[in-house]
C-alpha cells in the first residue's frame, strides 16, 4: 500500500511539474534567473564527473571489441562498436548515473533541508506552492543540460575510442570514422538525447518527492538522499530498457 501511495504522489507531482512548466512558459512568468542559476549548479557537479566517466567508457569499448576485431581480422568496423556501444547505450546511461547520483543529491539535500527547516511550509503558508517556486526551476535546468551531457560524454567518449584504436590496434582513422558514420545514425542519437531527457525528469520528479517530503532532522535530510540515489538509478535502468526495445522494435539496427 504505501508503494502504490508513493506511486500516486509521484505522478499527482508530475502532473503538477508540467502544469507549472506549461502555463508559466505560456504566460512569460518563468524565473529565467532562478533557472539559470540551477542549470550553472548542475553543471558544476556534472559537466567534470562527464567528461571523466566518457573517456574510459570509450577507451574500455575499443579495448574489449577492438581484442575480438582482431583476431577475426575486422580491424575496420572498430568505428562501429564505438558508434553502437558508446552512442546507444554508453552516454545515456553515463548521463543518467552522474544526474542520478550528483544532481539528485543535491536536488534532495536542498529541498530536505528546507523541509526540516519548515521553510516548505511557510512557503505554503504565504500562498506560494513549492513545487512551483522550488521544483520547476530545476525540471527546466535539469531538462536544459541533460542533453548537453550527453552531446559531451558521445564526443569524448569516441575521441578516446578513435585514439585507443589508432595507437593499439593499429586501426586507420579513415576507416574507423567510414563504420562509424555506416552504423551510428541519426536516429540513435536522437534516441540517446530522448534517454537522457527522460532520465533528468526521472531524476528530478524522484528527488524533489523525497526532498519535500523530509523530515526527522538531518537524519530525515541524509535518507531523503539514500532513497533518491537509490529510487533513481533503478528507474534510470528500467528506462532505459524499455526505449531501447521501442527502438530496435520501430527503428531496428541497419547500415545507414
Amino acid at each position: 500500500m504505501r508503494s502504490l501511495a508513493t506511486l500516486g504522489r509521484s505522478a499527482q507531482l508530475a502532473a503538477e511539474i508540467l502544469t507549472y512548466t506549461v502555463t508559466d512558459i505560456v504566460r512569460f512568468r518563468l524565473p529565467v534567473r532562478e533557472v539559470a542559476e540551477q542549470m550553472w549548479k548542475l553543471l558544476k557537479v556534472t559537466a567534470l564527473p562527464a567528461l571523466l566517466m566518457a573517456v574510459p567508457i570509450g577507451a574500455e569499448v575499443s579495448v574489449q571489441v577492438g581484442g575480438i576485431m582482431n583476431q577475426v581480422g575486422a580491424n575496420s568496423l572498430a568505428g562501429a562498436a564505438s558508434g553502437l556501444g558508446v552512442v546507444g547505450q554508453g552516454a545515456p546511461m553515463a548521463a543518467g548515473l552522474l544526474m542520478s547520483g550528483a544532481a539528485a543529491s543535491a536536488i534532495a539535500s536542498d529541498l530536505g533541508a528546507r523541509a526540516i527547516r519548515e521553510e516548505i511550509e511557510a512557503i505554503r503558508v504565504m500562498g506560494i506552492d513549492p513545487v512551483q517556486r522550488l521544483v520547476v526551476p530545476r525540471f527546466i535546468a535539469m531538462i536544459a543540460i541533460a542533453p548537453m551531457l550527453c552531446v559531451s560524454i558521445i564526443a569524448a567518449g569516441v575521441a578516446a575510442g578513435l585514439i585507443i584504436s589508432a595507437n593499439v590496434n593499429n586501426v586507420v582513422p579513415g576507416s574507423f570514422w567510414q563504420s562509424f558514420g555506416s552504423f551510428a545514425t541519426t536516429t540513435d542519437l536522437a534516441f540517446s538525447v530522448l534517454k537522457s531527457v527522460l532520465f533528468a525528469a526521472i531524476v528530478v520528479l524522484i528527488a524533489s518527492l523525497r526532498g519535500l517530503e523530509a523530515k526527522g532532522g538531518p537524519k530525515g535530510v541524509a535518507n531523503a538522499v539514500n532513497a533518491s540515489v537509490v529510487l533513481s538509478v533503478f528507474c534510470i535502468f528500467m528506462t532505459n530498457l524499455g526505449v531501447s526495445q521501442l527502438q530496435m522494435m520501430f527503428f531496428p539496427a541497419r547500415l545507414a
